[in-house]
């Protein structure tokens, strides 16, 4: 009995260790970005299983959703630890928001741009190809990333504006682009939003981009949407707009395994398009 009982805490012993080892080999580096005064905000980096000493690879860097009210970086990682398996180097990241800083929309758009410019000055530390970044961000995240692109205000002041915060792809998961009259979040923003709103700052150029939406989502109108297609495409930007019928607001999110896989396979596609991944 004793024999048996030694092998079996002898076993448990080992199975705790892969598992342990597991979780650590998936977030491989968690670096600070920025720092406001007792604020740290940080990146938790997923990396391609192994990658090649001074290859350089794509990166992806995730914005989670929340209103700019709350949130926090682990919105994304299901998404993160998939695009790291093809790939990517894979990012998820801190930024500003209400509950947790008493900020404002304008504080997390400065955070959101910081991170890619971070990601930049850093490229060789992290093995990314400066220009392969792409920005993606759920609702308010999606917010994030689309103005990171469009946005040419609301830098941080001890940034290196010399260094672009603009992505070169943008894969956005039912995002508030339209911040006007009627849209979310006006009443926060009131009349900055003509210098806020993607919507009203679309221009030529921008990075190629996939939009994922529900057409009951009750917070982005799919019209508004279909809209901002119409903008992107009319000055010859490339906008792929998908629409899930009967899908409310978040449907893309993990819990929602069959769209979660569903709207994954499109932005691997959008990616393979892209020359950024390979085809499976």
């Amino acid at each position: 009995m004793k024999i048996k009982m030694s092998q079996m805490m002898k076993n448990t012993s080992i199975l705790v260790v892969l598992i342990f080892s597991s979780f650590l080999s998936c977030a491989q580096d968690t670096v600070l970005y920025k720092k406001i005064d007792s604020t740290k905000l940080f990146l938790e980096l997923y990396y391609p299983d192994n990658m090649v000493k001074g290859k350089e690879y794509p990166a992806m860097i995730f914005f989670f959703g929340g209103g700019w009210i709350k949130g926090n970086r682990e919105h994304f990682i299901h998404h993160a630890r998939h695009f790291a398996k093809r790939g990517l180097v894979s990012i998820l990241a801190d930024y500003r928001t209400e509950k947790s800083n008493r900020t404002t929309p304008f504080e997390s758009l400065k955070d959101a741009k910081s991170a890619i410019r971070f990601l930049r000055k850093n490229t060789a530390r992290f093995g990314i190809d400066s220009g392969k970044i792409i920005a993606a961000g759920g609702s308010a995240g999606g917010h994030l990333a689309a103005s990171s692109a469009l946005i040419e205000g609301y830098n941080e002041s001890s940034d290196d504006i010399s260094i672009s915060c603009i992505p070169n792809a943008l894969v956005l998961f039912n995002p508030v682009i339209d911040n006007g009259p009627g849209g979310y979040g006006y009443e926060r923003i009131g009349n900055e939003y003509k210098d806020f709103s993607p919507l009203h700052n679309i221009q030529k150029g921008a990075p190629p981009t996939i939009i994922f939406l529900g057409d009951k989502d009750q917070l982005v109108p799919a019209e508004t949407a279909a809209y901002y297609k119409t903008g992107m495409e009319r000055i010859g930007n490339r906008c792929e707009l998908k629409i899930y019928e009967g899908k409310s607001h978040g449907f893309f999110n993990y819990k929602n395994r069959d769209m979660y896989e569903a709207t994954l396979g499109q932005a691997d596609g959008f990616l393979v398009s892209l020359g950024y991944l390979e085809n499976n």
